[in-house]
């Protein structure tokens, strides 16, 4: 098993759930910025599962080397990768932290997932799980450059999935909506719209079981973001959201 963003609590979460379902792999290879934040979540499923995992550190701030990746072999990618960023007026208008948010929700991220897409459609089989957002089902104020990156995410996997159904590689778009994460601490999220990353596993190791397309972690989002997106833009550029 891949996991990308591998210190991400949904990822954690969903490895932690996968195995304790049954499902068992040769190793875990748990791709990081942080290692020694990953080293431990590495220390812990080999205590409590005796599962094999091998940290590789990777910063999508910087350049990549891909020959790094060569030995990695896995039928499961699991891509949990996610920057909010600052999303105030300043942070707008702060290039480096646009640069930022784009290049680790979408064009630094894109072509790694590609690299190991390539291998999948190769042996004609596996499972790709990207995470997404609904930021990135319609552009609004309080988050556009986020949601722009994630709506740009959103397309890939699913022109991904388009392009390797007849390669018996599936694609699984998730959209967690509010999630109670370190991301989002701070926050003043609506509890009822938000769900914890133990809940998001379960919903996304059922979804990924089903082998479904997209699914969203509170199926109360899939509603609103209909109605969202349906809303006239005359309307919805006067709306603060």
């Amino acid at each position: 098993m891949i996991v990308l963003g591998s210190t991400s609590e949904i990822a954690q979460a969903f490895v932690e759930k996968a195995l304790q379902e049954g499902e068992r792999f040769e190793r875990i290879y748990l791709f990081t910025s942080n290692k020694e934040t990953t080293e431990r979540f590495a220390r812990h499923i080999d205590v409590k599962f005796l599962q094999q995992s091998e940290i590789i550190e990777l910063d999508l701030t910087k350049e990549i080397n891909y020959q790094n990746f060569d030995s990695v072999n896995s039928s499961l990618l699991f891509c949990a990768t996610g920057y909010l960023g600052d999303g105030t007026e300043e942070g707008l208008y702060d290039n480096k932290n646009t640069e930022k948010i784009i290049d680790i929700n979408y064009s630094k991220l894109v072509p790694v997932i590609n690299y190991f897409a390539q291998k999948f459609e190769s042996r004609r089989s596996g499972t790709i799980i990207g995470l997404s957002s609904v930021a990135g089902d319609r552009g609004r104020q309080s988050n556009f450059i986020y949601g722009s990156a994630k709506a740009a995410f959103t397309a890939y996997l699913s022109g991904l999935r388009n392009y390797l159904f007849e390669k018996k590689v599936h694609v699984l778009t998730v959209k967690p909506g509010f999630m109670a994460t370190k991301m989002t601490e701070g926050l003043p999220l609506n509890t009822k719209l938000t769900a914890n990353p133990k809940q998001a596993a379960e919903c996304i190791y059922e979804a990924f079981k089903k082998q479904k397309n997209v699914t969203y972690v509170l199926p109360i989002w899939g509603v609103i973001m209909m109605i969202i997106r349906n809303i006239p833009e005359f309307i919805f550029k006067k709306l603060k959201l």
